[in-house]
């Protein structure tokens, strides 16, 4: 039997069975939801009505935030629909939708930060280049390319996934559609699904990790050549909102999809996916915004014209 025939819906097992946890965790999960999108539009809306944060780090930076965006919202409403109705159900193009766009959003976010590490070598490592090197064809270039890739992608794993038998059981042990779950439940050959997910892997994992290396080796070495303190420090600073995102971020997906799948344990896996599936679009735009004076000048800008719009009579 085909799956659709056989599996018209999936039981996502969630977070907790606890009744008690459900609420705290759905105000809890509404919070962060709501602060992920806020920070994000604030942060894009800051950079579009600012001239001088026009620049290649800040598009690829919205580019960052629309990811963002993309990522907690594919996960994020249905566990709050699933904590605050107990209705664990989802059908199966609901889930195969989660699938799709939620690898779009993985695979697009790490080539984009490995771009992002790109653009501060260029800019650290050949300052005077910069403006040749990252003009402004090249970036809608880079972005227009991670989105592509990123779907493309999404397209292959999803419409392979898509061949399968789900005949078995239902029971997804996640709170969203994920693709290792998904495979641990059907009942046909998957050989092809984890070779194309292998693939992945080593495309986006390891090669946009080792894009990522190579540019902060080059920009280390380069700012360790600066002799005066207070140099490195500048130089350093204009990278290191970067360096912790990525460091947060890579080491997360590294643990959930590169690591040997016998050391597995699917409750660590959930907790380790909250980390890059719902915490990270809300602490990228704070880092961002914390640590930069750019943006910080940016948003209260944003917020004093904000004052004044509420000010005018009616």
């Amino acid at each position: 039997m085909k799956n659709q025939s056989a599996m018209m819906e999936f039981i996502l097992v969630g977070l907790t069975s606890s009744p008690e946890l459900q609420t705290p965790l759905f105000w809890l999960f509404t919070f962060i939801y709501v602060t992920a999108l806020a920070g994000n539009f604030l942060l894009i809306l800051a950079i579009w009505t600012c001239e001088k944060l026009h620049t290649p780090m800040y598009f690829l930076l919205i580019n960052l935030s629309l990811v963002n965006v993309l990522s907690i919202s594919v996960t994020t409403p249905k566990l709050l629909q699933t904590l605050w109705t107990h209705k664990k159900t989802i059908s199966f193009y609901g889930c195969i939708t989660q699938v799709y766009l939620f690898i779009w959003s993985l695979g697009t976010e790490l080539l984009l930060l490995s771009f992002m590490a790109f653009d501060r070598y260029v800019a650290i490592c050949h300052p005077l280049q910069y403006m040749v090197i990252m003009k402004k064809e090249v970036c809608v270039w880079i972005a227009s390319g991670v989105w592509i890739t990123g779907m493309i992608n999404s397209s292959v794993n999803t419409g392979i996934m898509l061949q399968l038998s789900f005949c078995n059981s239902n029971i997804v042990n996640h709170f969203f559609c994920n693709l290792p779950p998904l495979l641990s439940l059907s009942c046909s050959d998957t050989s092809l699904n984890e070779t194309m997910a292998l693939v992945a892997d080593v495309v986006f994992g390891f090669c946009t990790c080792g894009l990522t290396l190579t540019s902060y080796f080059f920009i280390m070495r380069t700012i360790f050549r600066i002799r005066s303190t207070e140099g490195k420090k500048k130089a350093f600073s204009t990278c290191s909102s970067h360096l912790i995102v990525i460091s947060f971020y890579f080491s997360s997906i590294i643990y959930t999809y590169i690591r040997p799948t016998s050391g597995s344990s699917l409750e660590k896996d959930k907790l380790v996916s909250l980390l890059y599936s719902v915490v990270t679009p809300v602490i990228n735009p704070v880092i961002y915004s914390l640590r930069n004076k750019d943006v910080k000048e940016a948003l209260r800008a944003l917020a004093g014209r904000g004052r004044m719009l509420l000010r005018l009579p009616d």
